[in-house]
């Protein structure tokens, strides 16, 4: 493992990079970081980042801050976390500043719409791409409460439209209770 100062600004380059060619919102973003830091780098392993994944999901705020936020922790703590926040938070803001002084000139521009829908396309692709990986790595691990909890909540959302709120409280409790059953049954043996 390199050194801290080393993946620090490796970090801010990493998310600066990722954030300033990321079209499509946070799930891109976090496949992405997957395969910067986990395929790439080998900084964290795969069930790690889809458990940071997860973290990020569950808080309040933008995913893409969220990841790097966590990511950035695990690898260097708190100025990790600032580092990967710094990164994935400028080049937005960069782009907003400048976009924001000529969208009154672009914004019923015939190539910029065509460019825009055209971009929604490839972000859907990566979506499923992203989902697909994630639902692959819970099956390759062959844990049946985790499949169930998948399935449940993707039939819940999107055939019962139960509020996602609720799904995610529920997946939580599900997760705690889940964890505490095998603490006490490790404690047992």
């Amino acid at each position: 493992m390199p050194k801290k100062k080393e993946i620090l600004l490796k970090l801010f380059t990493s998310t600066f990079y990722l954030s300033m060619f990321t079209f499509g919102g946070g799930y891109v973003i976090v496949s992405l970081m997957k395969k910067k830091f986990v395929d790439e780098l080998h900084w964290i392993d795969e069930q790690e980042m889809l458990d940071m994944v997860a973290i990020a999901q569950s808080s309040p705020g933008p995913i893409a801050v969220n990841g790097a936020i966590v990511v950035g922790y695990k690898l260097c703590g708190a100025l990790g976390a600032l580092s990967a926040v710094i990164g994935a938070v400028l080049p937005p803001f960069l782009i907003l500043s400048a976009i924001s002084g000529i969208y009154t000139l672009v914004k019923d521009n015939q190539i910029v719409s065509a460019m825009l829908l055209g971009m929604q396309s490839g972000v859907g692709a990566v979506i499923a791409s992203v989902t697909y990986d994630m639902a692959a790595s819970e099956m390759k691990e062959k844990n049946i409460l985790s499949v169930l909890i998948m399935v449940g909540a993707f039939l819940a959302n999107w055939v019962w439209k139960v509020n996602v709120v609720l799904i995610i409280l529920i997946c939580a409790g599900i997760g705690v209770i889940r964890t505490l059953i095998g603490e006490r049954r490790e404690r047992n043996v």
